[in-house]
């Protein structure tokens, strides 16, 4: 197998409306870092257990499409980590539009001697009380150190290192991910990134659709931190996402 130098891990689960739109920015921004660096990378998506055409839309895209059955998404992402030919990984997700430098920048870092880091989401929800929470939330983020999901990087060997993501969490498994990374990095003095000068942009489907009491209740410091191992908990963020 062809050694690369970066891997971008898309999981993705009844998306086929949703990598239309997103994955051509992925693709666009690969193909800055590969233009700039003179290295080739690959997008791997991980079609996560899909009733609708998703594998078959991300195939038009010219990716690698692998499959995996099992809806959690720390086992999607380490599957796709573990089919990766790039030495370095770049996590972010279906209805997530990245920037044009955003790998460029995340691989640089890397370069620099960082084990891993992330770009912060900008949210743009419709209502008011939905922008407010998504305002908390990035705040809560910076204050305590932590980076979601929707934009992580770690070369190959800090993600072999720390474990990769847990299986056998349901939620907030990006969280404590990002917190064995940064540990890594202490361990190693070696820098964590997170790239505030850039943002990515996901899609706001939830806090859209979902009421705000709703996304309150389900979407807060208190919540995020109960019962992390519990398919059924989490059951709603799984099964019942709109898409």
């Amino acid at each position: 197998m062809t050694a690369l130098g970066l891997t971008v891990v898309i999981p993705a689960h009844n998306e086929v409306a949703y990598l239309p739109r997103y994955l051509p920015t992925v693709l666009a921004s690969l193909a800055r870092w590969q233009e700039t660096s003179g290295e080739q990378g690959e997008v791997i998506v991980v079609d996560n257990a899909s009733t609708d055409a998703t594998a078959d839309m991300a195939a038009t895209f010219g990716v690698r499409v692998i499959r995996e059955n099992v809806r959690n998404i720390g086992r999607v992402r380490n599957s796709g980590a573990a089919a990766a030919r790039g030495r370095r990984l770049f996590f972010t997700d279906a209805d997530v539009a990245l920037p044009l430098e955003a790998i460029t920048t995340a691989a640089d870092a890397m370069d620099s001697g960082a084990v891993g880091g992330a770009i912060p989401p900008l949210y743009t929800p419709k209502r008011l009380g939905a922008r407010l929470l998504c305002a908390y939330w990035d705040h809560y983020r910076t204050r305590h150190g932590g980076a979601q999901g929707v934009a992580q990087f770690a070369t190959g060997a800090a993600f072999k290192e720390v474990g990769g993501y847990r299986d056998d969490l349901f939620m907030s498994e990006d969280v404590e991910f990002f917190a064995r990374l940064r540990a890594h990095g202490r361990a190693t003095a070696a820098p964590v990134e997170v790239l505030d000068d850039l943002r990515v942009r996901p899609s706001t489907r939830r806090y859209d659709e979902w009421s705000i009491l709703r996304m309150l209740w389900w979407q807060n410091p208190v919540t995020a931190r109960l019962r992390l191992s519990s398919p059924r908990m989490w059951r709603h963020w799984y099964e019942t996402t709109v898409r």
